[in-house]
């Protein structure tokens, strides 16, 4: 798997689009062609400088966001989950 490099602006215009977006963080990262681990990462990132910076957010802000988050974890889970599955099935 190679290492690309991605510029500050490119991560930061993918992060404000999965942040702004009802879509996935997956889908979004396949549509750019990026790992989607490298832009949840980014996203995580980007989310505690933006609370390091003390920038509050409004109730209703929060709530989407959370809940994108959570849906996203959710995705995580159950792809994980099949991937388990699928090893435990194979290495038999």
């Amino acid at each position: 798997m190679s290492n690309k490099k991605y510029s500050k602006q490119f991560k930061l215009d993918a992060v404000q689009l999965a942040i702004s977006s009802d879509r996935s963080t997956a889908s979004i990262a396949q549509e750019l062609g990026v790992n989607p681990n490298s832009l949840y990462s980014w996203v995580t990132k980007y989310r505690s400088e933006l609370l390091a910076s003390e920038v509050e957010l409004t109730p209703e802000q929060e709530l989407k966001q959370l809940r994108k988050e959570v849906a996203e974890l959710r995705q995580e889970k159950e792809i994980l989950k099949k991937a388990a599955a699928y090893f435990a099935k194979h290495q038999a």
